[in-house]
């Protein structure tokens, strides 16, 4: 058994791993770089030969995880597409989503090579996808089955986003356990993950978090009470609140706490306004209410917050009119998304808020405001005029990723034979390395270098 790091560089970003055995290959994640256009942005493919791949394994759908699908699909022919029911249709979403902003870009930006894929290569696509239920064993072939004599695999809730998995290869009697993107803590929407607590050789892990400590009496109740609190200041000062989300995961759970401060008499009913891929991502939440993931299965989000549809057009006449909540995606501000087009109306207003509920890349233009000091200017898009920073801004901690220490802890119970480092800044791997050498010696912690073969 064998391991390829199909990335091209060790951070967060286009995630894809190459795993051979018993003369089978396959490949677990085929993302998408959000930072780069172009075939820079996906995967380092060169690095298996083309038609050589088995099966393909998708762990979610965000896009640094599925971005680059339908490339790998039509060099890899003969594969199957294996993944949970939730993953399949949220990934057709945001596939199709993906070919827009390609085109877009292309046309932007003069890309060659772009967009990647087509509307018509997703459907194609599609056509070898297989659904797979988590806690069911299936063979290469998505056949069922329980023979320890052939490679299989099952699906394990990540409790990441909704139909996110860590997924365990058994093989050569041995087994190894990719987590994925994980969460262990509950949050509004979508239950902590259910993993394997023994039984497993070799652990690759995700390490997003490892350069972010957990600050000292942190807990997600008490970040809604104080994001619950913080709303209501907004509106006494007599503004709005604009909220940067990413449209899958982060939009559905914000909607889900402002329906349960409403619940808990935190927050009156006021205006909300959301995205178009939002909604559609939001109908998909909806329509599996009753999946096991999800917690409140009662909770229609759109039927009960009934949030206003924004359009690419509508951005540019609406004003924040006070006490309104405008969670509008991206979550990072990327250029030429209704976050960053809305929030230039509200940067220079000082009795406007704009709140940042996850993570921001620092070269963002989410991240370069979240790093200005009060009266700076701004750069929001290349070409525009820097705004004045007058706004109010608030940070708040609702990660849909696993604190270090949780992972930690994971690791060191389980203290599989091999650990291998993905997933994360080096900084952030670096810690965990360190940490995992002195809590397990006879352990060994490998981080794999982009296109290192390493042997399992």
């Amino acid at each position: 058994m064998e391991l390829v790091n199909l990335t091209r560089r060790v951070e967060i970003g286009a995630n894809s791993y190459l795993l051979r055995t018993k003369g089978k290959s396959l490949i677990l994640d085929s993302g998408l770089h959000p930072k780069f256009e172009g075939l820079a942005a996906t995967p380092d493919f060169s690095l298996v030969p083309e038609g050589s791949v088995d099966g393909i394994i998708v762990t979610h759908a965000h896009q640094d995880h599925v971005g680059s699908l339908p490339y790998l699909s039509r060099r890899e022919r003969k594969a199957r597409v294996f993944l949970t029911p939730a993953t399949a249709k949220i990934a057709d979403v945001m596939l199709h989503n993906s070919v827009n902003v390609m085109t877009r870009q292309a046309e932007d930006h003069k890309i060659e090579n772009y967009p990647l894929f087509t509307h018509r290569e997703v459907e194609s696509s599609r056509q070898s996808w297989q659904q797979c239920a988590m806690g069911r064993r299936h063979d290469f072939k998505g056949e069922r089955t329980t023979d320890d004599e052939e490679p299989s695999f099952e699906f394990f809730n990540s409790g990441h986003i909704l139909g996110a998995a860590g997924v365990m290869i058994r093989s050569e009697g041995k087994t190894l356990f990719y987590t994925g993107d994980v969460n262990f803590e509950n949050q509004t929407l979508v239950r902590g993950a259910d993993f394997p607590e023994s039984g497993v050789d070799i652990l690759v892990m995700e390490t997003t978090r490892g350069d972010s400590p957990t600050p000292p009496g942190l807990t997600r109740a008490k970040e809604e009470e104080r994001l619950a609190k913080s709303i209501r200041e907004a509106f006494d000062r007599g503004g709005s609140v604009t909220i940067p989300v990413f449209a899958l995961g982060k939009t559905q759970e914000l909607l889900a706490m402002l329906w349960r401060m409403r619940l808990r008499g935190l927050l009156a009913p006021v205006p909300i306004y959301i995205g178009g891929l939002s909604t559609k991502l939001t109908n998909i939440y909806d329509a599996l209410a009753q999946d096991a993931q999800r917690t409140h299965p009662e909770l229609q989000i759109l039927q009960e917050l009934a949030p206003y549809v924004l359009s690419g057009n509508e951005v540019f006449t609406i004003t924040p009119r006070k006490k309104c909540i405008f969670a509008l995606s991206s979550g990072m501000m990327t250029e030429k998304t209704l976050s960053n087009l809305f929030c230039r109306r509200v940067l220079g207003d000082e009795k406007q808020s704009l709140f940042f509920v996850g993570y921001s890349d620092p070269e963002s233009p989410a991240g370069r405001i979240r790093a200005a000091a009060p009266g700076s200017e701004v750069l929001l898009e290349t070409g525009q005029a820097p705004i004045r920073l007058n706004c109010q801004i608030e940070e708040f901690n609702f990660s849909a990723h696993a604190n270090r220490e949780s992972l930690l802890n994971y690791a060191v119970g389980l203290r599989p034979k091999k650990i291998l480092l993905v997933h994360g800044d080096r900084a952030a791997i670096e810690w965990f390395q360190l940490k995992l050498y002195k809590e397990l010696p006879e352990t060994e912690v490998i981080i794999p270098e982009p296109g290192q073969k390493i042997v399992l």
